[in-house]
């Protein structure tokens, strides 16, 4: 382990609330040693993963970059970091994807620089910084010394977390960095855009799910949120016993053109009244939303479950029903079903033909403790909207 001052820093990054995931290649392996090795590394590492060969960093982005180090590969490492680190944080919690490539010394002379970038992105920043190393002044592993200094400074910024340690930089040596902030209506345009994969509004007023990994879902267009969803999450929560009760609503629609941004923020609006969280996300469908979400329980009514295992939502074809219903198992995710009207008839769980082997992923919420059969539509209709 490094010096005091080092430990101090990464031990107040490990007491601070953000949760990271790290992309690097090419240098600074240190300062993912140092961030492990001291106590606490769980709270804020969630993955770190160095795709240093080409093949490895081409699957990583999902294309052959301009360059493999340069300030670019390091941004989009960083968001994809970002978007992964979402996927995999408590709700609620900040999150920080780290990008890191780097050419620095080897076993033979180079015509170039030796070069890093480095980059980290949150909810509403995004930092790049360049760094062009003297020529001859160190070894490689003082140069990975210097570049896992500055990376370790970046993650503690992003953490805001006070860093006051030498980097090992010498005069002639310039930090360039440059630096975008974002609003929230940048930041759902984003998620529109396919940038981002969600945004999380933390508006839950229970303070005892702050350590909870796993997620109970409701999903829907909320137009408008009434007592149904808010008493079916709640029974759906009660069942699970433990995981984050949260509301999902997808920007993105199969059918319909996409949400607008003050129509995102007028929906959000709902869950602050009433102090429930939601996720906003891009994805209209449950196979894609189980990927967001692996883990997760998605409470859904029994009109919901009815078009999930009906082969006619699948061009016809039962077999690519199951096939994709089990890529949805395999992330781990369960469905809570509550009784609802179904052609006119109420139905629950056991009504239904599930497949025999998606029948373990489906849980019955009981008609005695749920049986609100409350419509949106309807109250729209009433309310004259």
């Amino acid at each position: 382990m490094t010096d005091a001052c080092v430990r101090t820093v990464i031990e107040a990054i490990h007491s601070s609330p953000t949760q990271a995931v790290l992309y690097f290649s090419g240098g600074a392996s240190l300062a993912l040693s140092w961030l492990i090795s001291v106590p606490g590394a769980s709270n804020t590492v969630l993955e770190a993963v160095v795709p240093y060969s080409t093949m490895s960093t081409i699957q990583l982005l999902g294309k052959i970059p301009a360059q493999y180090c340069s300030q670019q590969t390091a941004k989009e490492m960083a968001l994809l970091a970002y978007n992964r680190a979402l996927k995999l944080s408590r709700p609620g919690h900040p999150v920080l994807g780290v990008g890191f490539n780097g050419s620095l010394a080897t076993t033979r002379p180079k015509l170039g620089d030796h070069r890093f970038y480095l980059s980290t992105r949150t909810s509403d920043r995004h930092w790049t910084s360049t760094v062009t190393l003297s020529k001859g002044l160190r070894t490689r592993e003082q140069e990975e010394k210097v570049s896992s200094y500055l990376l370790l400074k970046a993650i503690a910024k992003a953490c805001k977390v006070p860093a006051i340690f030498d980097s090992g930089l010498v005069e002639a040596e310039v930090l360039e960095e440059c630096e975008k902030l974002f609003g929230e209506e940048e930041e759902l345009e984003q998620l529109v855009n396919g940038q981002i994969c969600f945004k999380v509004y933390p508006f839950s007023r229970e303070t005892d799910l702050s350590n909870e990994d796993r997620k109970i879902v409701l999903s829907g267009s909320f137009n408008p949120l009434h007592d149904g969803h808010l008493k079916l999450l709640e029974v759906a929560a009660s069942i699970c016993g433990n995981g984050y009760p949260c509301f999902e609503l997808s920007a993105v629609n199969a059918d319909k053109p996409p949400l607008s941004v003050s129509q995102i923020k007028d929906h959000v609006k709902q869950f602050e009244k009433v102090g429930k969280t939601v996720i906003i996300s891009n994805q209209p469908y449950f196979y894609k939303k189980a990927e967001l979400f692996p883990g997760s329980a998605f409470v859904i009514g029994a009109d919901t479950a009815a078009r999930l295992i009906n082969p006619k939502y699948y061009h016809g074809n039962y077999n690519k029903m199951v096939e994709i219903l089990t890529g949805c198992k395999n992330t781990g995710c369960t469905f809570l079903v509550g009784g609802r009207n179904v052609d006119g008839v109420f139905k629950v769980l056991e009504d239904f033909d599930i497949p025999e082997v998606l029948r373990d992923m489906f849980i019955s919420i009981p008609a005695e403790m749920f049986c609100m059969d409350i419509s949106s539509s309807e109250i729209r209709k009433r309310s004259g909207m």
